[in-house]
């Protein structure tokens, strides 16, 4: 009898061995998984001592496991944070709204910073786009077309700060579309999967951008590098519907509209049929409409001035549904290019 309680002892013992043994095993491994660790440990610590007392008869090693299967469930999940970009759009949308700036809102800038982040794309390099958020370094962020930037740039870093999971250049492209959409424009098709640059050396060069002094070479010149058409050149440059122009910045002075925190045709509805004349000043040269407060640059007014570009204009001037549905289409398109977006399954 005594060898049999002996025998019956040395077996629970190599038991509770094992299970210890066991146990050192599995919070090892949650020590090297990281911050969920000590959950783990205090876990596999609670499982052991639940066998030992069931082994010598003090519970019930079933009903111990459904409670340590309620503690596990009440747990926080471990893992990268969520991804909620419904709450960095409203924080967008938060931060619109500018009774000391301009003309009340910081939509239009966000649309700026959208634009020109993604308009330096060079479709036979495959350099520049909004992949990279490369305008965060210079010399990118100190070229001539990006002067007043710095205020989007800088108006977004609390958004990026309270959603650090999100990338510059996902955020900024997302920014832009959420201004317009804001303002009452088209839904932008957006995706998130741009990847933020480390450095500068990936900044594209110089003079990418439209200039504005130009006229219609140029215009085609610019957006057929990035692989646009008449139309959808047309239609990006709607977007000077929106904000205006600063002395302090491009040069030229006055907004293009009279509404110009508000996503619209109007832009075109001006250029088509107001009348438009050299403004008498001493900066750039610029056209004025009578009352001197309206303005349109040479680049806009390449648009009339050309019968291709223009038979565009007449279509938007009469037609909004259809400048929004080819707006929507283009920036999308522009604000894609160049990012490597994973395969579609």
């Amino acid at each position: 009898m005594a060898l049999r309680m002996l025998l019956l002892g040395s077996a629970r013992a190599a038991k509770l061995v094992a299970n210890q043994q066991a146990t050192r095993q599995l919070a090892s491994a949650a020590g090297k998984s990281g911050g969920g660790g000590g959950v783990f440990l205090g876990l596999a610590a609670l499982g052991a001592g639940a066998w030992a007392a069931n082994e010598y008869g003090y519970i019930n090693l079933s009903q111990a496991k459904q409670s340590l299967q309620g503690i596990q469930a009440s747990m926080p999940q471990l893992g990268e944070p969520k991804k909620d970009y419904d709450a960095v759009r409203k924080a967008i949308e938060n931060l619109l709204d500018a009774e000391d700036y301009d003309d009340g809102s910081f939509g239009p800038v966000l649309v700026r910073l959208a634009w020109h982040a993604s308009g330096t794309y060079d479709a036979a390099s495959g350099t520049g786009g909004s992949n990279g958020a490369t305008m965060r370094w210079a010399p990118e962020s100190e070229h001539a077309a990006n002067a007043g930037l710095a205020v989007a740039r800088k108006l977004l870093e609390p958004v990026k700060a309270a959603y650090p999971w999100i990338s510059y250049a996902d955020l900024w492209t997302l920014a832009g579309a959420v201004a317009i959409e804001a303002m009452g424009g088209p839904t932008i098709p957006w995706r998130p999967g741009r990847a933020d640059k480390a450095s500068g050396n990936d900044c594209p060069p110089d003079n990418r951008l439209p200039d504005a002094a130009q006229g219609a070479g140029h215009v085609r010149d610019v957006f057929g590098r990035m692989g646009f058409d008449d139309r959808e050149m047309v239609a990006l440059v709607g977007a000077h519907t929106l904000g205006r122009c600063h002395t302090d910045r491009s040069g030229y002075s006055g907004p293009w509209t009279n509404a110009p925190t508000t996503f619209s045709n109007l832009y075109f509805q001006e250029l088509l049929n107001n009348k438009w004349r050299k403004k008498r000043w001493d900066g750039p040269l610029q056209y004025e409409d009578k009352s001197g407060q309206l303005m349109m640059l040479p680049a806009d007014m390449a648009l009339v001035w050309d019968k291709k570009f223009k038979k565009y204009v007449d279509l938007y001037a009469k037609d909004e549904e259809a400048f929004f549905k080819d707006f929507a289409a283009a920036f999308g398109k522009l604000m894609e290019l160049g990012v490597p977006f994973p395969a579609a399954a």
